[in-house]
């Protein structure tokens, strides 16, 4: 039987939340190890970290909510283990599962995507969890702590309040969504979508890969590009080290002009503008060493070119055909095939999820014949 959630259930429930250590609460981890379906969320930090800093873990079941403090001394092996043994209902819950992930090197066995099903279900696309819960069971959720810092100790009663709603109405919220799904077919869509976020691949960070966050880069050409690619890596690999944002080691602006100056002495870097003093000092001989590594290389950067009359015909023709597809299901297109992998797509890239799974055979080899 179906219990729709109401506001005064909610609170009803709120009103038994626990706060607990998961480290000594043997009755939590015996009753997550069971391996039921979980409402999850999480709060954490990350201002000033490059990691986040998880330091909540609300845990929503039919009868109670657990606030579990991951900041507490003690053995958290045994709870993160039966965690991931439960079937967790998340909100939009891609950083989530990255902070846990990172966190405790673990993954759910399953997961359930709420904002991922409202769009399939022709919701607004990327729909709030606020949202969600006001057009499900018309509630307003307060908005109080979005600012808050999570990692003070002790947490207040009306921080712990906000945090237990974020969970409050998750399961019902499922329930009423999958029951949605399964009446238009589209439940194994919302399943197999959920699921594509339990990827480690998409938590893990690469030094090489960190071009592609300095957006000013992608206007730079040979030594300079080479260069940006280098101080980019180095930067990465550094922060993950200390632990520090990215801009705390060296601002973008800064990088930028270390590759564009290409200055040749540890004195030349002191005087890059905005350069801190004690990183010149500390560095200058490293950041020397990649800028020098950058003029030996002989790889050329061949940007994306663009799109010639054809390709531009091509992607009018799969933009029409997505609208038509999302038009006739009553979701948006965004959700169906975002504008980002159709540009890809005509210049060769056809690892967008439209060539994958239900969309492909829903419309992705309608498109690579429209290519």
């Amino acid at each position: 039987m179906i219990v729709f959630v109401t506001e005064e259930r909610a609170r009803a429930i709120m009103l038994r939340t626990r706060l607990v250590n998961p480290a000594a609460d043997d009755e939590l981890v015996e009753m997550l190890a069971s391996g039921g379906r979980i409402g999850l969320d999480t709060e954490f930090m990350r201002e000033s970290t490059f990691y986040a800093q998880l330091c909540l873990v609300q845990i929503a079941t039919p009868q109670s909510i657990y606030c579990a403090d991951p900041l507490i001394e003690g053995e958290l092996g045994p709870f993160w283990k039966a965690l991931c043994q439960c079937e967790w209902v998340l909100h939009s819950g891609r950083q989530d599962l990255e902070v846990v992930y990172q966190t405790a090197g673990r993954m759910p066995r399953h997961v359930f995507d709420t904002q991922v099903a409202a769009g399939l279900l022709g919701m607004q696309p990327q729909l709030g969890y606020a949202q969600l819960v006001k057009e499900l069971f018309d509630v307003e959720l307060a908005k109080g702590h979005t600012r808050a810092d999570w990692s003070q100790r002790p947490l207040g009663e009306a921080m712990l309040d906000y945090a237990s709603e974020d969970v409050a109405y998750l399961l019902e919220a499922a329930t009423i969504l999958i029951d949605r799904l399964e009446a238009l077919g589209r439940l194994d869509w919302a399943l197999e979508d959920s699921a594509a976020l339990l990827d480690p691949a998409l938590y893990e960070f690469h030094p090489a890969d960190a071009i592609e966050r300095l957006k000013a880069a992608r206007n730079l050409r040979g030594r300079a590009r080479r260069a940006a690619v280098r101080l980019a890596a180095w930067r990465e690999k550094r922060a993950q080290q200390a632990d520090r944002p990215r801009q705390w080691i060296l601002k973008d602006s800064v990088l930028m002009e270390l590759a564009g100056s290409d200055p040749s002495t540890e004195a030349d870097i002191g005087r890059i503008p905005g350069m801190p003093a004690a990183t010149a000092r500390r560095s200058g001989r490293e950041l020397l060493a990649e800028l020098q590594a950058a003029r030996d290389e002989k790889d050329e950067y061949v940007p994306p070119g663009r799109p010639d009359e054809r390709q531009k015909a091509a992607l009018k023709r799969m933009q029409t055909e997505v609208v038509a597809i999302s038009s006739e299901l009553g979701i948006a297109a965004e959700v169906l095939a975002p504008r980002k992998e159709l540009s890809a797509a005509i210049q060769g890239d056809r690892t967008g999820r439209v060539f994958r799974g239900w969309r492909r055979e829903l419309i992705g080899d309608r498109l690579l014949e429209l290519i």
